[in-house]
């Protein structure tokens, strides 16, 4: 809830007890996005563009009107709709709305005051910076195809989303009941997906594709030019993604083609991804094809598809993640390699997971796949459920040390080995030394008895964690 100090009741005792010879008495003066007070105080006008001015004696509130305070009405009767007065100051209980589309060209700040509703696709310039402040809600309008709705970052854009634990920002669908001020709504769970589209950051770093350096996201028709990504900048920054939740996304733009919650083309080490949860996607949680950002505190709950889904030689490091499976999940992790000669040695690193599945898989390892799985924790996975190397190339990589998994932890089923869990499918794999070294690099717990696994702490502000979901 956004608090307008200048519509305070104490403003109105300074009407009672400051005159003021004229308008103009006042000998400082006021910055073009604020307001002066009868006490000659500068206050913020709320929302900035209001472009009226009131006489002496008046106030603007909220909605751009000039009232005269009131001394028999809370808040000197200043407040003005979608606004109640609260400890004699006006709190907005119902926000402002905005409809956004097309391309957003010149810098943006989205307030919490104000509830944006993606109106199809919303692409933030190259050279444009998007700020949202903690605790706006962002929604996306329902739509399928070229309809679907999503913010997309395109290469030399800026997204700058920082929430906070007590202020996340949250991207939900227009069906969504929850309020400004709420964490989570009360009419949407965790099995309503696929209601609008998601988030697409795209950047410049290395990428490993068919196409060479750079390539044209899933997700996005291949007529849209912004859906270009990779490069040859590893450091390259999108902005920030702190403490964001992006809820029941998923759009299907085609027939198996779905967008997923958080997709990551190519966007680079300078691009910070701390604190984000994706619940409720038809698709992939979070997928990056290529890149070298990193990813912490990340947390995947009831995806259609695959938790976190690597693609074309993606080297950075996911750390302290969670995945909890839905009904429909498929994968928790879906580990694909390079796809052309082009950066070709790019290597992941997952570390310090917490994966509870329920009748979805551990791991498939597919396509010349590269990268590390390490110090995390595996429980509630059928026992059929396995860790899957799929081709002879893949086979080969986890022999030689390109494909590590090592030093996790597994609360497996009664009569499940960790040698039922490895699985060497590959034509000419070996699947009894892959058995072997997988047992020797890793161990079995009893449920609740781990010590490896995420700090599950940390997601006490998201919709998992308030739902119950995360009560392990």
């Amino acid at each position: 809830m956004t608090k307008l100090t200048y519509t305070s009741i104490y403003i109105f005792c300074l009407l009672l007890l400051v005159s003021c010879e004229s308008e103009n008495s006042c000998d400082n003066i006021c910055g073009a996005e604020q307001i002066q007070g009868l006490d000659c105080t500068c206050f913020p006008q709320n929302p900035p563009d209001c472009t009226n001015t009131c006489a002496a004696g008046e106030i603007l509130t909220a909605d751009c009107s000039c009232v005269v305070p009131d001394a028999n009405e809370p808040c000197g009767g200043t407040c003005p709709d979608n606004f109640e007065c609260q400890n004699q100051e006006c709190v907005q209980v119902a926000g402002f709305a905005q409809t956004v589309a097309g391309r957003i060209t010149e810098d943006q700040t989205w307030t919490p005051n104000t509830e944006y509703t993606l109106g199809g696709k919303v692409v933030v310039s190259n050279g444009v910076t998007l700020t949202i402040e903690p605790g706006t809600i962002v929604r996306g309008a329902e739509g399928e195809g070229t309809l679907a709705s999503a913010l997309i970052v395109e290469q030399g854009g800026i997204l700058l989303a920082e929430g906070t634990a007590d202020a996340p920002i949250i991207f939900t669908t227009v069906n969504d009941n929850i309020m400004p001020g709420q964490l989570v709504g009360t009419n949407l769970d965790e099995t309503q997906r696929g209601q609008w589209g998601g988030l697409i950051v795209l950047g410049r770093a290395p990428i490993s594709s068919r196409s060479g350096e750079t390539g044209l996201i899933e997700g996005i028709p291949p007529d849209d030019t912004f859906g270009i990504y990779g490069g040859d900048d590893p450091t390259d920054n999108s902005g920030v993604i702190r403490y964001v939740s992006i809820r029941h996304a998923g759009a299907l733009i085609g027939e198996g083609n779905e967008i997923n919650g958080l997709t990551l083309g190519g966007v680079g080490s300078g691009t910070i991804i701390d604190h984000v949860e994706i619940v409720a996607n038809l698709d992939d949680g979070i997928e990056c094809f290529g890149g070298t950002v990193d990813i912490t505190n990340a947390v995947v709950w009831a995806q259609g598809d695959d938790a976190y889904d690597i693609d074309q030689a993606y080297a950075g490091t996911i750390s302290n993640y969670v995945y909890i499976a839905g009904v429909d999940s498929d994968h928790g992790l879906e580990i694909d390699g390079p796809e052309g000669d082009v950066n070709a040695e790019g290597s992941f690193t997952m570390i310090n997971g917490t994966l509870k599945g329920l009748v979805s898989e551990y791991a498939d390892f597919r396509s010349n796949a590269r990268g590390t799985v390490m110090d995390s924790y595996f429980f509630n996975f059928p026992e059929n459920a396995d860790i899957e190397l799929d081709n002879d190339v893949v086979s080969a990589n986890y022999f030689s040390g390109v494909i590590k998994i090592v030093g996790n932890e597994f609360a497996l089923p009664a009569g499940v080995a960790l040698t039922d869990v490895s699985s060497d499918k590959a034509d000419n794999g070996n699947d009894a030394d892959y058995d072997a070294q997988f047992a020797s690099e890793n161990t079995t717990v009893a449920e609740g008895a781990q010590t490896k696994g995420a700090d599950t702490t940390v997601f006490g502000w998201t919709m998992t964690a308030l739902n119950g979901a995360l009560d392990f």
